[in-house]
């Protein structure tokens, strides 16, 4: 089933011996559009406000009670590697984490259809340095980035559309129009061909112009 990822915003998370805190953002993969990970707020307990937890660690969450259960304990997350989620996390800090935890690298499985080989990102505006050390984004981050064909600008972007079972991003709901007459349109994001991070903003394949086009 498709859903609004702001949706999951707030939810607690329970460690196996009790709540660690809430949702309160998400680290997802450019390349493939797989969220990777859940930022959890723990500042009640914990001095450092938020830590990451891998959605491999999660088990489904619970939509309506907005609740999620991971197999960590406490002190497991009291211990866990510093990572600035408002930034774009690299591959050497995520292997640290992976490490910490014993998680899988879901890089590294490169036949696993739910996690794609990695690849450079088409358009990318800031370096790249090698096959092992791409980043994850922020989708806090990403929100309201404008959303483009060619050069004119179609709107922002509003929020993600996931797939609950993979935590695949599918779709994105843009918002197009001014204030006053706009409505929502939902884009692919295999339409999105490149992502320009200083311009915040998102650039469609030219193609798809006229599906856009069509729509409305």
């Amino acid at each position: 089933m498709l859903r609004y990822l702001e949706d999951l915003i707030s939810t607690s998370v329970n460690a196996t011996d009790g709540e660690i805190g809430k949702v309160c953002n998400f680290l997802f993969d450019d390349q493939s559009w797989m969220i990777r990970y859940l930022v959890v707020d723990v500042g009640g307990w914990l001095a450092r406000r938020d830590v990451v937890i891998s959605v491999s660690a999660i088990d489904q969450p619970n939509w309506k009670t907005k609740t999620c259960c991971v197999h960590l304990t406490k002190e497991q997350v009291r211990n866990s590697p510093p990572v600035d989620s408002k930034k774009p996390v690299s591959r050497q800090q995520e292997i640290a984490i992976r490490e910490y935890y014993g998680w899988p690298a879901y890089w590294e499985d490169f036949n696993n259809a739910e996690f794609p080989p990695l690849r450079a990102p088409v358009g990318r505006e800031f370096p790249v340095n090698t096959r092992e050390d791409p980043y994850l984004q922020s989708a806090e981050d990403v929100n309201r980035y404008e959303v483009a064909d060619d050069d004119r600008v179609i709107g922002h972007l509003e929020n993600f559309i996931v797939d609950e079972a993979s935590w695949h991003i599918g779709y994105l709901d843009v918002k197009t129009g001014d204030w006053l007459h706009h409505r929502s349109m939902l884009v692919p994001t295999c339409w999105v061909i490149s992502v320009s991070w200083p311009d915040r903003r998102l650039n469609l394949d030219h193609a798809r112009k006229k599906a856009l086009a069509a729509g409305g």
